[in-house]
């Protein structure tokens, strides 16, 4: 792994400054450990509570943290504090609506070599399935840091997905990222809607494009419910939409822009790129470009969907 910072550490590394001037900010760890968790460990201890590894427990005492007036963020690698806790969040998160940031490292297949236990491919269609969850895909450590700042402030549950490999920064400091999506780059062709990670797949295949004479407009979806009416004013001009996402089909984000479409009475051609069912999970190992490869959803797989679809 390079030197560069992850969204992992740009993300607590703000959660940690806001705590310092906040209280009644605190961490929930499921024994995780961060460089920059350790700041919390030694600078702010009365506001870190490790439960060790017991993600269940973790959800439920950052519930009540919330009931008393707290503004707990609970962490752990992502398909554990989800799908290990879906119960705890539905009843106390999603059914009774008391506000925490649940926030899970490795979204994808950011533990590449790790094998399916640890692949976060489900999450998106668990938690956008519940009421009073909002979901927040987080690309770059730009977004990480606002991301951090706006979970502070929500009345809602927070499921903040982090990559856990260094990427480079793709949007620009103070951005806003109210809107829930936005153009990371303007083309005519055709457009990408990706998230996490995938934007940089996309932005590779736009650039890989640009000398085939294709302009591709790329937009970056990081929140979840999709604010249709926002994805539709960025894709004017362009009918033919590409959605690419690092998890199952079924009831992921091309799922979501689909039903945007759908109840907005918007008519595109629509191709979605992600994981399909019939190969199953992953147990393909030497890092995740040949996973993607396994799946069709690398650099050279996605520019070839990208034709077909601007070619039907």
């Amino acid at each position: 792994m390079s030197g560069k910072k992850t969204q992992r550490d740009a993300f607590w590394d703000r959660v940690f400054e806001l705590a310092r001037e906040d209280s009644d900010i605190v961490l929930v760890t499921a024994d995780m450990g961060a460089p920059s968790l350790d700041k919390f460990r030694t600078g702010l201890a009365a506001q870190f509570i490790n439960v060790g590894i017991a993600e269940q427990n973790a959800i439920q005492v950052a519930t009540g943290m919330a009931m008393e007036g707290k503004k707990p963020f609970v962490y752990a690698i992502a398909p554990f504090i989800t799908l290990r806790c879906l119960e705890q969040t539905r009843v106390s998160n999603s059914i009774m609506d008391i506000p925490i940031t649940i926030v899970g490292v490795g979204a994808g297949f950011g533990y590449e070599d790790s094998g399916p236990t640890h692949h976060m491919l489900e999450d998106i269609a668990v938690m956008r399935s519940m009421p009073n969850i909002v979901i927040n895909s987080v690309s770059d450590n730009v977004m990480a840091r606002a991301v951090a700042e706006e979970s502070v402030k929500s009345t809602h549950t927070n499921y903040v997905r982090l990559d856990r490999l260094p990427y480079d920064d793709i949007h620009s400091p103070g951005e806003s990222f109210v809107d829930g999506v936005g153009v990371v780059r303007e083309g005519g062709d055709v457009c990408v809607v990706a998230t996490g990670a995938m934007v940089y797949t996309a932005l590779d295949v736009a650039g890989r494009l640009d000398g085939r004479g294709v302009s591709v407009r790329v937009l970056d979806l990081y929140r979840l419910p999709v604010n249709g009416a926002k994805l539709v004013e960025l894709l004017d001009g362009v009918d033919k939409v590409v959605t690419l996402e690092e998890a199952w089909l079924p009831g992921g984000m091309g799922s979501a822009v689909l039903e945007a479409f759908n109840d907005l009475g918007e008519r595109k051609t629509v191709r979605r790129l992600g994981l399909d069912h019939a190969k199953g999970y992953s147990y393909v190992y030497g890092g995740r470009g040949l996973i993607h490869a396994s799946y069709g959803i690398d650099v050279d797989g996605v520019e070839r969907a990208v034709m077909e679809t601007l070619e039907a």
